[in-house]
Order: C-alpha cells, then sequence, then structure tokens
C-alpha cells in the first residue's frame, strides 16, 4: 500500500465508466474517494437542468473554493490515497487552477460515437462543451506544461477489454501500488455516492467489477455531425498518450 499522501484527479466526461473506476479505487484498503466535487458549482453558475439538480444543490457545496480546501486538505478517514472523480466540464473557466498542482492527473476518454449516442438520452442536443473533451485536452496541455511529463490517458474500451492490465500501468504512472482489490466490488450504493446516483448509477450499483467492452450498434444522429468531427479530434489527440 502506498505510505506518503497522494491526491489523484481523474477527469472524464459524461457517460463513461468514471463511476466504475470509482468503485475500483473506493475498494482499496488505502483510498477515500469523493464524487464529482464541483458538479453544485457548475449547477449554480450555468443553471442547467439536470435530474435531481435542487438535491445537488442542497447537499453539496457551490462554493469552489471550499471544494478545493477539502480537495488539497487532509485526506479524510486516515487514507493515504485521495481519489478524485471530476467531470471536466465541471472545472468553469472562473474557477480557479493554481491548486491543480497540489494533484496527479489522469485522463479517461471514451470513443465518442459510443459516448454521444449515450449521451443524447439525457441532454438531446449536446454541444460540445458538454462532452468535456475541450476541457480534457485543456486540462492535459496545462498538466503537461506545468509538470513537464505527460499524464497518463486511459480509454473506456481498453478499461474493460483489459483491467488488470491497464489499472496496473494507470497506478505505476501515478505512483502507486497497484491492488488486486481494484478488480472487484460488493454491489450497491456508497455513501461516497453523489445524491444523484439514484437518478444515474442503477447499473453501477448492480455491477460487482467491470463488465465486458461491447460495442454499442447506435449511429450518430446527422444533426450532431459537426458535434462529432469535434469531439473526434479531441479525442484523437488525448488518445495518441494512452497508456
Amino acid at each position: 500500500m502506498a505510505t506518503a499522501s497522494v491526491r489523484i484527479a481523474m477527469w472524464s466526461g459524461p457517460r463513461n465508466i468514471s463511476t466504475a473506476l470509482m468503485r475500483s479505487w473506493g475498494n482499496r484498503g488505502d483510498t477515500f474517494v469523493c464524487d464529482e466535487p464541483l458538479y453544485a458549482h457548475y449547477l449554480h453558475e450555468t443553471r442547467v437542468d439536470h435530474p435531481g439538480r435542487d438535491e445537488v444543490l442542497e447537499a453539496q457545496d457551490s462554493d469552489w473554493r471550499r471544494v478545493v480546501a477539502r480537495l488539497t486538505g487532509d485526506i479524510p478517514n486516515g487514507k493515504t490515497v485521495f481519489y478524485q472523480k471530476h467531470m471536466a466540464h465541471h472545472l468553469l473557466p472562473n474557477i480557479g487552477r493554481e491548486w491543480l498542482g497540489a494533484l496527479r492527473h489522469a485522463f479517461l476518454i471514451r470513443d465518442p460515437g459510443e459516448m454521444l449516442t449515450s449521451l443524447i438520452r439525457v441532454t438531446p442536443e449536446p454541444g460540445l462543451a458538454d462532452t468535456g473533451l475541450p476541457q480534457q485536452w485543456e486540462l492535459f496541455e496545462k498538466v503537461r506544461a506545468d509538470t513537464q511529463t505527460t499524464p497518463p490517458v486511459i480509454d473506456a474500451r481498453d478499461v474493460l477489454e483489459d483491467p488488470r492490465g491497464v489499472l496496473e500501468r494507470l497506478c505505476s504512472s501515478l505512483g502507486v501500488p497497484f491492488d488486486e482489490a481494484m478488480l472487484s466490488w460488493p454491489s450497491g450504493p456508497r455513501d461516497t455516492d453523489g445524491v444523484w446516483g439514484k437518478y444515474w448509477y442503477h447499473n453501477v450499483w448492480r455491477s460487482t467489477g467491470f463488465e465486458p467492452y461491447r460495442a454499442k450498434p447506435d449511429a450518430v444522429p446527422e444533426r450532431l455531425r459537426a458535434v462529432h468531427e469535434q469531439c473526434l479530434s479531441f479525442y484523437q489527440r488525448l488518445r495518441q498518450h494512452r497508456l
């Protein structure tokens, strides 16, 4: 197990395997996880209508400065690893960036065609910013420039096809030992799940590990062709750095 304190920010977009990955890290004995800590701030500032919006705003702090203080402060429950599941589009332009240097960063991506055909079930007319991909690229470039190293990128399909191999490489890249406990977990909700879990996490609550990859047959609608092409550009830039 890791002995030095490590704070990991995993930056994803919507309709990915980010919650399953949070389960994986949360099953480690040395790790405390948090679920989309900037979500309430995002909802407060953008006023977008998401399922359970009022519940999120009531349950979660919408002051990004207080949130950041917790993300960079002591790791709860005496743990040595603090795994933070982030949606990249929640990092709005008004949020300062100085605190990011206190974290180790990684990026989770997914094929844009599969992501968009899933996203439109919830957001029928998504724009590029709703996918988190341009924000992921901005963050990737910043981290690479600030640290003079290339942060790890993992693709959801790779994780599902080879969980052990990808997680071993991810842990090595982040400077923490791989733990066999990351490959499976008990079913059901967690206290660390966001209050929005009842709207989004039914599949994860039923899961006990990473499900095998299955190709999605749905085609991206014609009306989203331009968004899809933009997504592909960012996705391909990030994917060339994947572990």
